[in-house]
């Protein structure tokens, strides 16, 4: 593949930015570039250090004066709920009986399952997301579907047939084994193909038995270097039943222990209402929960306590989500944007250098994948955007003031979509500029 000298203003993290004004934590050229060449970074840097070590006559792409950021990463999603957004209900386990648990019936059929990647895959690329973090339905052909697409467009992505086996329509019930075999299948035949990652996806404990639940933590053991996805304590219902379902374990969060499922690689959707004994077993156990913002405020789950998690005595390790189709978004910026309104209701503050270094770098160290992701690192992959703070007229009156990488950040965060991302690069290659939709 030839190589490609991308230029515009680069922006990278190294850690989380304890402030406005912890430049350290961040790397910002104002004239940077990027030599990417078979699907990854070569070098990167200033325009003039990175042209030196270019090939003559390498092809080059201006895209000044607009950002270039690593690609975003979503760390929670739900492939087969594209149509259940929107979807008017009271709360989470009403919301899920109504819509949801039908919605995903369908995903029986391959040609649906099939019509709704291409669409999934589609949004992802629109919105800048390279990454993303999903659960197929409970059906094999969902997470068919799901990872051709990935490889056909040569995404990395990690995603998880859905194991449950009980509440919740006959449509989309297996059984212990038939959840662990079929699982097995879907490792065996895309864990590895291409840029794949497969996740053992118990949806959650309501709807997994405990010999499903056994079967899970079976898997866990053969495949210990797999992720893990759930959910955990989204609504103080769910919290209720759960706990009813399993009354030996001490609390939610001990029903996932008793099987094995906690752990540096498993990534817990919502985690609202952890209480501290379940918060300590979170971080000594290195698990993720991960903030869905846009679907807490739309079901009313609740505020989730990220300053709370970040700086106790013993952290919990925090990623960020969009949750579709609970969420309303596919949107990393709208999500950011709810997560900032979410933090200041709780009297904290979240500043633009610390949103985006969730949607990048953050969240690829909760997927333990920074070698991959994540950053604008030679040897990386070379997904990356190019965000625009001008892209809508509104936008561009506001853009006249700006006057900081702070100010524009926080003006993408609370007025960007899918129109800030001019442009998202999958492996090297411009994929956005290919939709025709």
């Amino acid at each position: 593949m030839t190589a490609t000298l991308i230029r515009g203003r680069t922006l990278s993290f190294r850690r989380v930015p304890a402030s406005l004004d912890d430049a350290d934590a961040y790397s910002y050229e104002t004239d940077g570039a990027l030599l990417v060449e078979n699907g990854l970074i070569v070098a990167s840097g200033t325009y003039e250090a990175v042209k030196t070590q270019a090939p003559d006559g390498v092809p080059e792409i201006d895209h000044r004066p607009h950002l270039i950021l690593p690609g975003f990463i979503d760390t929670h999603l739900h492939f087969p709920q594209m149509q259940v957004i929107g979807s008017y209900a009271a709360n989470l386990l009403e919301w899920l009986n109504t819509y949801t648990f039908p919605e995903e019936c369908r995903f029986v059929e391959t040609a649906h399952a099939q019509r709704i990647a291409t669409h999934f895959f589609d949004e992802m690329v629109r919105h800048g997301t390279t990454t993303a973090v999903a659960y197929c339905s409970v059906h094999k052909t969902s997470a068919d579907a799901f990872f051709a697409e990935a490889l056909a467009r040569n995404m990395r992505m990690v995603a998880g047939k859905v194991m449950m086996d009980r509440n919740a329509p006959q449509g989309l019930l297996d059984t212990p084994q038939m959840g662990y075999d079929e699982t097995r299948a879907v490792i065996e035949q895309w864990h590895g193909k291409g840029r794949n990652h497969v996740a053992i996806t118990p949806r959650f404990a309501i709807t997994s038995t405990p010999e499903q639940m056994s079967a899970a933590g079976a898997l866990v053991r053969e495949f210990p270097d797999l992720h893990v996805q759930t959910h955990l304590s989204e609504n103080r219902d769910e919290i209720d039943f759960t706990c009813s379902l399993y009354p030996d374990a001490a609390d939610y969060t001990d029903v996932y222990a008793r099987y094995g499922l906690l752990g540096p690689k498993t990534l817990f959707g919502h985690c609202i209402h952890l209480s501290e004994r379940e918060m300590d077993a979170m971080s000594e156990t290195g698990s993720i929960a991960v903030h869905c913002p846009t679907s807490n405020l739309f079901l009313g789950s609740g505020l989730f306590p990220l300053k709370k998690l970040v700086n106790r005595e013993k952290p919990v390790r925090v990623s960020v989500a969009t949750d579709i189709g609970g969420g309303s978004s596919y949107s990393m910026l709208r999500t950011m944007d709810e997560a900032y309104k979410i933090q200041q209701l709780q009297g904290e503050r979240l500043n633009p250098f610390e949103s985006f270094y969730y949607m990048t770098l953050g969240n690829a160290e909760a997927l333990s994948l920074t070698d991959k992701i994540g950053t604008l690192e030679p040897g990386t992959d070379a997904d990356f955007i190019v965000l625009n703070m001008a892209a809508t007229p509104a936008m561009a009156l506001k853009a006249e003031v700006v006057t900081s990488l702070a100010d524009e950040l926080f003006l993408l965060q609370t007025m960007g979509d899918d129109r800030a991302i001019a442009e998202t690069y999958v492996a090297g290659m411009a994929a956005k500029a290919e939709l025709t939709g």
